[in-house]
C-alpha cells in the first residue's frame, strides 16, 4: 500500500505444469497469509463461484438528535434579556419546528409582512454519556441573521438565510444537566447580506430542523462551512471506467497527537463493495487534515438521469488504528456532462433534452416551514410532468430536495440568493462568497447537480456595478468545484457584460407577458444564437412564463388577463419554438407552483405570483401542466382544456385537447364530432355548438392497442 492510500495490485499467473486443484490450494493459502497480515485482497479462482459479500458498516459513533419539539417563541420586541436563564417565557407561544412567523402575513398582499426579530427558547439536557465528546448545534435553515445563546452566554452568529450552519457548543453545554438554549432570528433587511430584494417573500424564523450533533474528538470536521467533511470528485467517467478521488477532512480536537486511519468504501446499490481505500497518519492536536484517496471503478453503472438514476454510496470510517471514532456516508453517482453551443446538453456523452421547471420552497399557509412530505409531493408532480431538470431558485434549498433529485434522476441548477442588485461593500462581497462556499461544500457530492448558479437578474442599472463581484464568484465556483459548470441567470440586454461571467448563461425571457409578443421569442432565440460577438456563448432559457388563475377564463384571451387560456397560448407558443432549437441547452418554466410575493397584487389573489403550473395549495394542476405532460412524459395523456370554464356565454367554442395519442375522438353529449390524427400534442375542434344547460364533453385517445378517456362538463347560460 502506498503512502497516499492507493492499493498496488498485481496479476499472478499459474506456473506451467501445476494442476488447477494445486493452484487453488496455493492461492487459498496465500490469501490466508495476506488476511493474517491484515491486507485486503480480492481473489477470483477458476471453478470456484464466489457470491458478493455485502459491506456491513460498523456502528456509528456519531450522534444526531433532532430538537424540533417544544420551543417557546415570541416575536414581540423583548427588552429585558430573553437569553438569560432566569427569563420567564411561560407566556410565550409553544411551537414545533420547522416554524415561521410569516406563514400568513407573508402571503396576503400589501407588502407589509413582519420583518424583524423573533426569539426561540428551549431546554435541553444532554445525556451524561456525551461527556468528553464534541457537541454541535446544527441549524438546517434560519432566516436571516441568527444569534445563539446557551445558559445566557453568547455563542455565535450566522449571517445568511438558506445554508445549514453549525455552532461548536462543546464548552457551553453542560452534559447531564438542564441547559437553556436561546436563539434570536432576524429577517429584517440587511445591507450586507444578499438578497437585498427579490420577487418573493422573505419568510423569517427557524424554518428548517435544528439538531444536536455529537462526535468523537477525532472525527470528520463539523466546522467546514456546514459540510459533511467528505468530498468525492469524479473524473474521466465513461462506460468503461470512472476515476474518483475521495477526500476526508478529519479534525483532531484532542490535546495530544492521535493515530488516524481513514477507510473509504464504495458500495453499489445492492450494498456490495466495489472499491476500498485506506490511509493513515499521525495527526497533531488541534489540526484538521485532508486524507486524499483515489481509485478506479471499471465498467461502472452510470447515473443516467431519469432513465437510470443509479447510485453508489461511499462510506467513510475513521478510527485510531483500533477503535472506531466516526462514520458517515455520501451519495455517489458516476456521470459526465457537458454543454455544446450548437447541440445543447449532453449526459454521459448522449444528448439529453434538458427541460423542466423552477421551484420555490414555500407552501400556502406554511411559508418556508415545510415538511419532507411536502417536498416528496412536489417532486412527485414534477416527475409526473416529465421534467428532466429543475432549477432550485433563488437560493440554497433543503438537503432533502437535492437527495430527491439524486434518486429521481433530475439534473439540478443550484444557486445562491444574489438577486437584483448588490451593495458596494466588502461585507456584502464576503457574505455572497460565504453563501457560495456553503452551497458548494454542503452539496458537493450530489450527482444531480450540474450547475452552480452565482446570481439572478443582476444588472448594471439596478445599483452598483456588479462586474467585479460576479467575476470573483465565478472564480470561486471554479476553484471550489472545477468539475461542474458555473452559471448565471440574466434578464439584461443580450450583449450586456453582466450576463457573461460564467461557463453558461441562462436568460429569463417573458415576451408576451412583460412586453412584446409571444412570437418574439423565436426571433430572439435565433438572433442571439447568430450574434457574432456571442459565438462563444452557451445560451439557455432559465425563466419563461405567464400568470393564470383557475377562476379566470376567456374565449378571447389577451396578455396579462391571468386566464388559463392565455397561459396555455403562451406556453404552447414557447415550447413549440424551443423544441425546434436544441442550441437552447436548458429550458426552465417559471414556475412549477404559484408562490408568495407579498408585494404583488394581480390575478385573483393578492400577495401571489400565479405563474405556476400548479396552484399554491397544490390541489389543482392547471391546463398548462398537461400541455407539458403531453410533450414531456411517456405516460399516456388525454386532457380537455378549459374544463373549469364555467358557466359559458358563447354558444360556439373551440374544443382543445392536449394528448400524446395516435388519434383522439371527440364526443359532445354522446355525438361524435370526429377523430383527429397526428403527431402534434394539440388536437382542436373549432366551432363546436353547445346547447343551453349542461354539456358533456368526452375525448377518447388511442395509442397502439390502448384507449384513454377524459371528460368535462360545461354549462351554457
Amino acid at each position: 500500500m502506498t503512502e497516499n492510500g492507493e492499493v498496488i495490485s498485481s496479476t499472478d499467473s499459474t506456473p506451467s505444469g501445476t494442476s488447477s486443484r494445486g493452484s487453488r490450494v496455493v492461492a487459498i493459502l496465500a490469501v490466508t497469509a495476506l488476511v493474517v497480515l491484515g491486507i485486503n485482497y480480492s481473489l477470483s479462482l477458476p471453478g470456484i463461484a464466489s457470491a458478493p459479500v455485502p459491506y456491513i458498516p460498523p456502528a456509528s459513533h456519531r450522534g444526531d438528535d433532532t430538537l424540533d419539539a417544544s420551543w417557546q417563541f415570541s416575536n414581540v420586541n423583548v427588552e429585558h434579556g430573553p437569553e438569560a436563564v432566569s427569563f420567564r417565557d411561560s407566556d410565550w407561544q409553544t411551537v414545533n419546528l420547522p416554524h415561521t412567523w410569516n406563514n400568513l402575513d407573508g402571503q396576503d398582499g400589501g407588502n407589509n409582512y413582519r420583518r424583524g426579530a423573533g426569539w426561540y427558547r428551549r431546554h435541553i439536557t444532554p445525556d451524561i454519556s456525551l461527556e468528553g465528546r464534541k457537541l454541535f448545534l446544527q441549524f438546517d435553515g434560519a432566516n436571516t441573521v441568527t444569534e445563539l445563546y446557551i445558559n445566557g452566554v453568547f455563542v455565535g452568529q450566522h449571517e445568511g438565510g438558506f445554508a445549514a450552519f453549525r455552532f461548536d457548543v462543546t464548552e457551553f453545554l453542560v452534559v447531564g444537566r438542564d441547559n437553556v438554549v436561546t436563539v434570536k432570528v432576524d429577517n429584517a433587511p440587511h445591507a450586507d447580506i444578499p438578497p437585498l430584494s427579490a420577487d418573493f417573500t422573505f419568510f423569517g424564523g427557524l424554518y428548517r430542523h435544528v439538531r444536536l450533533i455529537s462526535t468523537d474528538r477525532v472525527a470528520l470536521t463539523s466546522m467546514d462551512f456546514g459540510s459533511s467533511g467528505v468530498y468525492i470528485k469524479q473524473t474521466e467517467v465513461s462506460d468503461d471506467s470512472a476515476h474518483c478521488q475521495m477526500t476526508a477532512r478529519v479534525s483532531n480536537t484532542c490535546g495530544i497527537p492521535k493515530s488516524v486511519r481513514v477507510t473509504c468504501t464504495v458500495v453499489d446499490a445492492a450494498g456490495n463493495p466495489v472499491l476500498t481505500r485506506s490511509a493513515t497518519g499521525v495527526q497533531a492536536p488541534g489540526s484538521t487534515v485532508d486524507y486524499v484517496q483515489r481509485g478506479t471503478i471499471y465498467k461502472p453503472h452510470l447515473w443516467n438521469g431519469r432513465s437510470d438514476p443509479y447510485l453508489y454510496r461511499v462510506y467513510v470510517e475513521i478510527d485510531d488504528g483500533a477503535t472506531p471514532t466516526d462514520l458517515v456516508w455520501q451519495p455517489l453517482g458516476f456521470r459526465s456532462f457537458s454543454v455544446d453551443r450548437e447541440g445543447g446538453f449532453f449526459l454521459n456523452g448522449r444528448y439529453l433534452d434538458l427541460h423542466g421547471v423552477n421551484k420555490h420552497q414555500d407552501r400556502m399557509n406554511k411559508g418556508w416551514a415545510i415538511s419532507e412530505a411536502d417536498m416528496d409531493e412536489d417532486f412527485a408532480m414534477m416527475m409526473e410532468l416529465g421534467a428532466t431538470a429543475i432549477r432550485l431558485a433563488h437560493y440554497q434549498h433543503p438537503q432533502h430536495e437535492y437527495d430527491l433529485a439524486d434518486r429521481e434522476g433530475l439534473i439540478v441548477w443550484a444557486e445562491i440568493p444574489l438577486v437584483n442588485r448588490i451593495t458596494a461593500s466588502s461585507g456584502f462581497a464576503r457574505n455572497a462568497d460565504q453563501q457560495l462556499i456553503e452551497m458548494i461544500r454542503q452539496n458537493y457530492n450530489h450527482p444531480s447537480i450540474a450547475f452552480w448558479g452565482i446570481a439572478n437578474e443582476i444588472t448594471l442599472q439596478a445599483g452598483p456595478d456588479p462586474d467585479s463581484l460576479l467575476n470573483a464568484l465565478a472564480r470561486r465556483a471554479r476553484a471550489e468545484d472545477p468539475t461542474r459548470l458555473n452559471a448565471i441567470a440574466s434578464n439584461a440586454a443580450d450583449t450586456n457584460r453582466t450576463s457573461f461571467h460564467t461557463d453558461v448563461t441562462g436568460f429569463n425571457k417573458y415576451f408576451g407577458w412583460y412586453g412584446g409578443d409571444v412570437k418574439d421569442f423565436a426571433r430572439w432565440a435565433d438572433g442571439i444564437h447568430a450574434t457574432p460577438s456571442l459565438d462563444f456563448r452557451k445560451i439557455g432559457v432559465t425563466e419563461y412564463g405567464a400568470g393564470a388563475s383557475i377562476r379566470y377564463h376567456s374565449e378571447n384571451p389577451v396578455v396579462n388577463d391571468h386566464t388559463e387560456e392565455y397561459q396555455n397560448y403562451f406556453h404552447e407558443t414557447y415550447w413549440n419554438a424551443m423544441k425546434e432549437r436544441p442550441f437552447l441547452w436548458g429550458k426552465f418554466v417559471w414556475n412549477m407552483f404559484d408562490f408568495a410575493v407579498d408585494g404583488r397584487d394581480e390575478g385573483d389573489a393578492k400577495g401571489r405570483n400565479d405563474k405556476g403550473l400548479v396552484t399554491y395549495d397544490r390541489r389543482t394542476k392547471k391546463d398548462s401542466f398537461y400541455w407539458y405532460k403531453a410533450n414531456w412524459s411517456d405516460e399516456p395523456v388525454v386532457y380537455i382544456t378549459g374544463r373549469r370554464f364555467n358557466p359559458r356565454q358563447n354558444i360556439t367554442t373551440t374544443v382543445k385537447v392536449y394528448a400524446n395519442m395516435d388519434s383522439v375522438l371527440l364526443e359532445l353529449n354522446g355525438i361524435s364530432l370526429g377523430t383527429m390524427v397526428g403527431p402534434e400534442r394539440i388536437f382542436s375542434w373549432p366551432n363546436v355548438a353547445l346547447k343551453p344547460g349542461s354539456n358533456r364533453v368526452r375525448a377518447v385517445g388511442r395509442k397502439g392497442s390502448g384507449t384513454w378517456i377524459d371528460q368535462a362538463v360545461w354549462v351554457l347560460q
